[in-house]
């Protein structure tokens, strides 16, 4: 597994799981992130190269966070609730449990 860098900024997907906010800020906080650099994902908003998204999984009921790395981001048309991220590439990283 690659090495993560807690200092990048990292984009937490819930999924509609608002009751499991605290839950996944717990848990990438004990990964070693800080609060000010996990960000809500916005379909209208995506990071960059390098940065990280966090993924509540497997909805509906998710029992882990996958970290994913951003490895290329391309411009696209917004779709839907993915919006911008449709063009993003990702590489799976690490699987951190819920509980």
């Amino acid at each position: 597994m690659a090495e993560i860098d807690t200092g990048k900024d990292v984009y937490l997907f819930l999924h509609g799981r608002m009751d499991l906010k605290e839950k996944a800020m717990n848990a990438l906080a004990a990964k070693g992130f800080a609060a000010d650099k996990v960000i809500m994902a916005l379909p209208d908003k995506v990071g960059n190269v390098g940065d990280y998204m966090a993924m509540m999984w497997m909805p509906p009921n998710p029992d882990h966070i996958k970290i994913q790395q951003i490895t290329k981001v391309d411009k696209v048309e917004p779709e839907g609730m993915i919006g911008l991220w449709k063009g993003v590439a990702k590489d799976d990283i690490e699987s951190i449990p819920l509980e």
